[in-house]
């Protein structure tokens, strides 16, 4: 029996990505009971999407090592999180006075990120990354989509340095200026987070898999080329459910700076949950059987911040307890999930 596709998409949340951090290490966990005590989560899947704080965790699981096989562990990505966030996050006392609430220009200096970005990935390039991935930037110089994608990459026009792209899809604005990089044809691209349109990317995933040469891009000729939905397991991780409400007498008269962090949050929240409906009805025409093979993983945030630059210890703490509680009441869930995960290997 031909394998399955196996997909992971990860939502954009800034420093909530800890959440999915701590709920891909319960599924490392259960692959390295299942297959082997080194296994590491970016060699159990074929295609890896993120967006944003989901596309830096993406350019981590697929980092090669020697062998040309994950070098990280999902542990790993979380201790860079947890570690190094309020390094990534900070904004100094000054900028706070002269530029509250990052009204007047980007909230935190980028100089942090980039600082971090280079000291982990160095100058690894995009086409040495394991497997097949889609990770989401958005052009705001000709106004378009931009898809960083591995498998496309041998040609020097679509190769870029992995620092580069995991700047440009965290480019948050409000948060981050914009990232202006080049790829190595030293084209050069202005671009912003893909959280813009794709929050989360697990549509633009399955859009993306249904164009690869599986059985080549891996070098198994058990892997379907060209998949349909029918051919593919999903499994898309959002970084905390944000479902705060907000009243018509609160913005019946509100202008435009009123209305920046709500339309922000309500972007991002209406645009995950779009695509987990349409995933939802897509996998639902399948019957019974294969519709389960579509997992939506949203865990509630409980006592942490929805803030994506909120680094203090305290919501840190929150946070992976936050991830902690979703993996004590979903494991038979997560444990199915792994098996999948290893029968498709």
């Amino acid at each position: 029996m031909p394998k399955k596709i196996r997909i992971l998409s990860l939502d954009g949340g800034g420093i909530r990505g800890i959440i999915s951090c701590v709920i891909l290490k319960y599924i490392e966990e259960q692959l390295q009971k299942l297959d082997h005590p080194d296994a590491k989560l970016g060699d159990y899947f074929d295609l890896v999407a993120g967006s944003s704080t989901g596309g830096i965790l993406a350019a981590l699981v697929l980092y090669p090592d020697n062998s040309k096989r994950s070098k990280f562990s999902v542990e790993t990505a979380l201790d860079l999180y947890a570690k190094k966030g309020d390094t990534i996050f900070n904004v100094s006392f000054w900028n706070q006075v002269l530029n509250p609430f990052g009204l007047f220009n980007e909230k935190i200096s980028q100089k942090s990120l980039e600082k971090q970005l280079s000291e982990v990935f160095g100058t690894l390039e995009l086409k040495d990354l394991v497997k097949p991935c889609l990770i989401t930037s958005y052009d705001i110089n000709s106004r378009k989509a931009k898809f960083f994608c591995s498998h496309e990459a041998d040609s020097p026009l679509e190769n870029f340095y992995v620092k580069d792209v995991c700047r440009a899809t965290s480019a948050a604005p409000t948060y981050f200026e914009p990232a202006k990089i080049k790829s190595l044809y030293q084209q050069e691209f202005t671009l912003i987070d893909g959280g813009v349109y794709a929050n989360n990317p697990a549509l633009c995933a399955y859009a993306e898999a249904r164009k690869i040469a599986f059985s080549k891009e891996l070098n198994d000729p058990e892997k379907i080329d060209y998949p349909s939905v029918n051919d593919m397991i999903i499994i898309s991780i959002g970084t905390g459910q944000v479902l705060k409400p907000y009243s018509f007498k609160e913005f019946e008269n509100a202008g435009k700076i009123k209305w920046i962090s709500p339309l922000i949050d309500i972007l991002l929240t209406a645009n995950a949950e779009t695509v987990d409906y349409l995933l939802t009805k897509m996998y639902e025409t399948l019957g019974p059987r294969n519709q389960k093979n579509y997992y939506r993983i949203m865990p509630d945030l409980k006592n942490a911040s929805p803030e994506m630059d909120d680094t203090t210890r305290k919501n840190i703490f929150e946070l992976i307890q936050a991830g902690l509680l979703y993996v004590d009441e979903n494991r038979e869930s997560l444990d199915e999930i792994a098996k999948k995960l290893v029968k498709h290997k």
